[in-house]
């Protein structure tokens, strides 16, 4: 995935992998729906979608919070059902961009789940700076790089694993 940018170098990248026995459409319906992040999605406060649309779809622009930073972005990959990616930037520095991935495969018993975050650019490298573990750190299971991470993943897990989210 690589941050769906090229060949630009991106010094921060968190990047996780998990299978799930979720059906593909239940991961699906959650990542389009914005209103459902605060639910799954540790440190979002709130989504406000800019361009009146109700669920995500390519090109939709939303702000958000996000551990303490207020962003800008726009969906810039959208193939339902399989893969969906924005990028955006803090309103503090444009210049610093950050993109956000997500690939969905099903297999026999549910599917399996990709995701992918990028950052580069100034604020993200001073934020880096002030953590206790490296942000860049060679790619490792997202699990083990901060406590968001692990606490994104359990999230996700129990929401989707749940009798209404799950297959059975």
């Amino acid at each position: 995935m690589a941050g769906g940018h090229g060949a630009q170098p991106f010094p921060i990248r968190f990047a996780n992998e998990l299978e799930v026995v979720v059906f593909p459409e239940t991961i699906w319906s959650l990542l389009v729906d914005p209103k459902a992040w605060p639910s799954f999605y540790p440190g979002v406060e709130h989504v406000q979608l800019l361009d009146r649309h109700d669920s995500l779809r390519l090109g939709t622009r939303f702000a958000t919070n996000l551990a303490g930073q207020d962003v800008f972005a726009s969906v810039r990959e959208f193939k339902p059902m399989t893969r969906i990616a924005w990028g955006g930037y803090p309103k503090v520095s444009e210049e610093s961009k950050a993109y956000h991935g997500w690939a969905i495969t099903p297999t026999p018993n549910g599917c399996h789940l990709w995701t992918e975050e990028t950052m580069h650019g100034p604020h993200w490298i001073e934020m880096a700076k002030k953590l206790p573990m490296p942000y860049g750190a060679p790619p490792r299971n997202f699990l083990q790089i901060s406590p968001r991470s692990r606490a994104n993943a359990k999230a996700v897990a129990t929401k989707l694993l749940s009798p209404s989210g799950g297959l059975g």
